[in-house]
């Protein structure tokens, strides 16, 4: 779901990029910040069991909801409704995140199944990452080869199928109840830990003690302050985590966008911008055992990067080096896409369909010209406020049609003009020349007669545009590649590109195809060294620091951290809805820019808390590296 959702929040709720970042981000922090609670209910009241069944229903309702609001003819309020479905998908996660791979834990009995429960652990990250992968590269597939409801895509289904999946889910687990392993809740030890700290603080008065903790040993016990006291240690080391996951949360916004705005055609099929999320989990999938079995060997041999704070040390200034990656790619795509007029400024574009050769003069500020080969444009017309410029067109050489009557347009700064030159005359529209929201084509048809025309595409027969006569509207072409226009005795052909604006202009016998804004020119695939490179960050980040957790923490604080190391991640994608939100750079390669230096900075903290940690050697851990 979470693979379409940003070009939904653009394409069909019509949020601008950065609005769409801040609401996916809003939503992945939710996600994030749940699990809490979740973990708290279970432990406390409902029982593992219990809590995964009753937050997977809620999680289901919320999928349904949103491929429900989705469908365009049912006129439900979509803005609203997608909301509160994304806050019924969070509820439901953050049940789901902490229970589940607990519950599959105490299926086993220890010491005597520990290869059992080792080999459940890695299966179950495997089955993740595979189901990731697969849903990666196939609901962007749902919303675009699928038509539905009068259009080119179908985010009903492409929303419905994993809400459908999550229903068949939920009576599969529900009907293996009798065969499951149910340990009844008991008290949470994330309360314990946070009525032992507010003990302390709130207990300040009294007898000296060695440390603040220990005012709150007469009432939860040595063993609850010591453990508490090594949590916090490792706790410490947590404070710089939120800015990586502030990094790694964008593949699918940021670097999402980037794609939008890139060629995926490889041939013999075009990659969809949302296809591309689908690198980092495949990436993992090879990456789990090459750097297990291969790159930590090595490294090992050359004693380098041998404790796990070494690792994640590294992994942080991997992933500020595929934003820096990603940056400069953003500048290449930034000097590709079209001049917009600015303050002051306005701009003409003149398209003539006709068989004559016609020039203009008019009224305001030398602004005159030859249409030379049926087109003329005019990028830096200077302008203050709001002009009525009239434009007249004059023959040049034999023509038998009679001249365009003049035409008065009012134009204003920072606006963009078309003119259309047919047979029954001239007539004015407003341009876009921008590249389009979702990366896919955009035509204006402009026809010599008043016609209806039906493109089609020459391969997918499926996609068909039909344009009314008399309309001049932008179109969203379904998909890139030749369409024929199937009315046409001359079977009329056009070939349109990724990222492009085009007019197309339909003469009595020939069509002539103005490019208008250039297509996409970078390849989707220059995003793959970014991918590499953010995907081996997160084996040496959040691989190690998990395993960093579960060696440093006592055997009772595991649970704990497994929740704090979550909430890093609502943290960082609340550092993301604020830095979107302040606006500080209209450049996306001056935000990666940004997001790389904070990242610098953010690893030089966790070096100077890291040569100050000193690792312990639980009784219940295996030995620290």
């Amino acid at each position: 779901m979470r693979a379409i959702l940003i070009l939904y929040l653009t394409r069909m709720l019509l949020y601008t990029e950065a609005e769409a970042k801040i609401v996916y981000h809003a939503f992945n922090m939710t996600v994030y910040f749940f699990p809490l609670f979740g973990s708290i209910i279970s432990d406390s009241w409902l029982g593992k069991f219990r809590t995964i069944l009753y937050v997977s229903m809620i999680y289901a309702t919320g999928s349904v909801l949103l491929a429900v609001t989705s469908v365009g003819p049912l006129h439900i309020p979509q803005r609203e409704f997608t909301i509160f479905g994304l806050i019924l998908i969070a509820v439901g996660t953050g049940g789901i995140k902490p229970c589940v791979s607990a519950f599959g834990g105490d299926q086993f009995i220890l010491p005597q199944q520990e290869l059992q429960l080792a080999t459940f652990f890695s299966l179950f990250y495997f089955s993740i990452n595979a189901g990731s992968l697969i849903s990666t590269f196939l609901t962007p597939i749902l919303r675009k080869n699928v038509h539905c409801f009068g259009l080119n895509s179908c985010y009903p289904l492409a929303f419905a199928v994993p809400g459908g999946l999550m229903i068949i889910a939920i009576v599969i687990f529900a009907l293996g109840k009798p065969l499951y392993e149910i340990k009844q809740p008991k008290d949470n030890i994330i309360v314990q830990v946070v009525k032992c700290i507010w003990y302390a603080v709130t207990h300040r008065k009294g007898p000296t003690v060695d440390h603040w903790l220990d005012r709150s040993e007469p009432a939860f016990g040595a063993e609850l302050v010591n453990d508490v006291k090594c949590l916090l240690k490792v706790l410490v080391l947590y404070v710089p985590l939120p800015v990586f996951w502030a990094l790694y949360d964008q593949q699918a916004s940021g670097w999402t966008f980037q794609a939008v705005r890139m060629d995926g055609d490889i041939g013999f099929y075009t990659i969809l911008p949302d296809q591309m999320q689908i690198a980092n989990p495949l990436l993992i999938l090879i990456f789990i055992p090459v750097f297990t079995y291969g790159v930590y060997p090595l490294l090992a041999k050359c004693h380098l990067l041998m404790k796990p704070l070494q690792r994640i040390c590294c992994g942080g200034f991997l992933t500020a080096t595929a934003f820096a990656v990603s940056a400069v790619i953003s500048m290449k795509l930034e000097s590709t896409y079209p001049v917009l007029p600015s303050a002051g400024q306005a701009q003409i574009r003149i398209y003539d369909a006709t068989s004559c050769a016609y020039s203009f003069t008019s009224d305001y500020n030398n602004l005159n010209g030859a249409i030379s080969g049926g087109y003329y444009e005019n990028k830096d017309i200077r302008i203050s406020g709001t002009q009525k410029i009239t434009f007249t067109f004059t023959k040049s050489g034999t023509c038998d049609e009679a001249a365009p009557e003049p035409l008065s347009i009012d134009m204003s700064e920072k606006g963009t003009y078309g003119i259309f030159l047919s047979q029954s005359g001239a007539y004015s529209f407003t341009d876009n020349i921008e590249k389009s929201h979702d990366g896919y084509p955009k035509l204006r048809v402009l026809p010599y007669l008043a016609r209806n025309i039906t493109l089609q595409h020459t391969k997918e027969t499926s996609y068909r545009v039909k344009i009314n006569p008399g309309n001049t509207s932008l179109y969203s072409m379904p998909y890139p590649g030749t369409y024929r226009d199937v009315n046409s005795e001359n079977s009329l052909e056009i070939t349109v590109k990724l990222g492009g604006t085009y007019t197309a202009l339909f003469k009595t016998n020939s069509v002539q195809l103005i490019t208008v804004t250039q297509p996409n020119s970078v390849h989707m695939l220059w995003l793959l060294p970014q991918y590499v490179i953010i995907t081996a960050a997160e084996i040496m980040f959040v691989i190690t620091g998990l395993q960093f957790s579960y060696s440093q923490a006592p055997i009772t604080m595991k649970a704990v951290l497994q929740a704090a190391f979550l909430l890093t991640t609502a943290c960082g994608n609340l550092i993301i809805v604020l830095i979107a939100s302040a606006k500080i750079f209209e450049d996306q390669s001056k935000d990666f820019f940004l997001y790389a230096g904070l990242m610098v900075v953010d690893m030089l903290l966790f070096m100077l808390l890291a040569i100050r940690y000193k690792y312990v050697q639980n009784k219940d851990s295996s030995e620290a590296e």
